[in-house]
């Protein structure tokens, strides 16, 4: 089964200690550092619009784009009541093609990672690239590859009062992908229905998006440990990066 199909009901439940107010205040420090004020954003990979939601709580023109039907119809609930309220688009990152292009592109919790092909990784940072307007700003985070290699071999549970999800993990050296297994069970009145999903992220170097990023235009290319403005130290298990389209005015 597709990731995310029946994770998306039960998603919030089980991500909700992902501090998602902490990553977009990251986000706005480094606009302050930059100096940059977007009036349009882009949220990609949205999933059930978090972070969507947040940015457009601040007043933000905010367009969410995702793969996952089932996520996008979580995140137009999540949002239908607010004002300016969030529009959404159902694509591929490879396949990105905005109606108009946007200040601001941000990509959080990973969602490079899923693109398991590096050729398609390389084209939606181009496609990414195209949708801004000059000077325009991309911040992103993906999990390391120290991370990803680390994942085989373990089983984690996740749980509420309504959701019970066991996943396994497994790391592939020749494919340099990580596979991880869900077995999910979900309430539904007295009774508990099951389903399965897998996941697979690639494990990017730093280099490799460094190259991506180079080859796509972008510049004054920034990589920073998880949430802080330092160098990524050995063993960092998330990074962000910052990229600028063309002249900076």
């Amino acid at each position: 089964m597709d990731a995310y199909h029946a994770l998306a009901a039960s998603y919030d439940r089980l991500t909700n200690d992902v501090d998602y107010e902490a990553t977009v205040k990251f986000y706005m420090q480094i606009l302050e550092q930059e100096g940059y004020k977007p009036r349009t954003v882009a949220d990609l990979a949205c999933g059930t619009g978090s972070v969507t939601a947040i940015l457009a709580k601040m007043g933000y023109p905010v367009l969410g784009v995702d793969m996952s039907e089932e996520m996008l119809t979580e995140a137009a609930m999540k949002t239908m009541d607010l004002d300016p309220m969030p529009r959404f688009v159902c694509q591929k990152l490879q396949e990105l093609r905005l109606p108009r292009a946007v200040d601001m592109a941000v990509c959080a919790l990973d969602s490079l990672d899923y693109i398991t092909n590096p050729d398609d990784c390389a084209e939606a940072i181009r496609r990414i690239y195209k949708a801004l307007n000059p000077g325009g700003i991309f911040i992103f985070d993906v999990n390391t590859p120290e991370k990803l290699r680390a994942m085989d071999g373990q089983v984690f549970l996740d749980e509420d009062d309504d959701v019970y999800c066991v996943w396994r993990g497994e790391f592939d050296e020749k494919e340099n992908i990580c596979t991880y297994w869900m077995d999910l069970f979900q309430r539904q009145g007295n009774t508990w229905n099951r389903s399965y999903e897998e996941h697979r992220e690639y494990a990017y170097s730093e280099a490799q998006l460094r190259s991506y990023l180079k080859n796509a235009g972008f510049t004054h290319i920034e990589v920073y440990a998880d949430r802080s403005f330092e160098a990524p130290r050995e063993g960092e298990q998330r990074i962000y990066f910052k990229a600028r389209k063309g002249r900076i005015k």
